[in-house]
């Protein structure tokens, strides 16, 4: 059997960079809130993590014959921000409302953390299966 730790770890990499990345982007958002013409600007985490691969989804590839092109997943590094569509215009012509970037904000760093606690488990479990369980 191959063991592949790249392969395993690969997911919450990807991840933990895009978390990483929309709480910079966030961050300026909310840097420029009383700037005017600033356009709000965010990743689509879901999105970007069917893109690269690192979830499966209904639309994902399937390899049903020897001969298919294997498909190639994504890097999350290439994801390109969005911009955010505003609850209400401003006069000002800014799309950064304070209230939604810190929940996104808060909510972004919430499943940080849960990621990091997920792959620290991963590693842990796989420690333990190299060991051989209790000894």
């Amino acid at each position: 059997m191959r063991f592949d730790l790249d392969k395993i770890v690969r997911v919450y990499e990807q991840a933990l960079y895009l978390r990483a990345r929309r709480s910079e982007l966030i961050a300026s958002n909310l840097a420029n809130a009383d700037t005017p013409n600033y356009k709000a600007r965010d990743l689509d985490f879901r999105a970007v993590m069917r893109q690269v691969g690192g979830m499966g989804g209904p639309e994902r590839l399937k390899i049903t014959h020897p001969g298919h092109i294997l498909p190639r997943g994504g890097d999350a590094r290439s994801a390109e921000p969005l911009y955010r569509q505003p609850l209400q215009p401003s006069l000002d012509g800014n799309t950064v409302d304070a209230q939604v970037e810190k929940a996104e904000f808060a909510e972004n760093a919430l499943r940080y953390q849960a990621t990091l606690q997920f792959l620290g488990g991963k590693l842990k479990s796989m420690i333990t299966a190299v060991k051989g369980g209790g000894r």
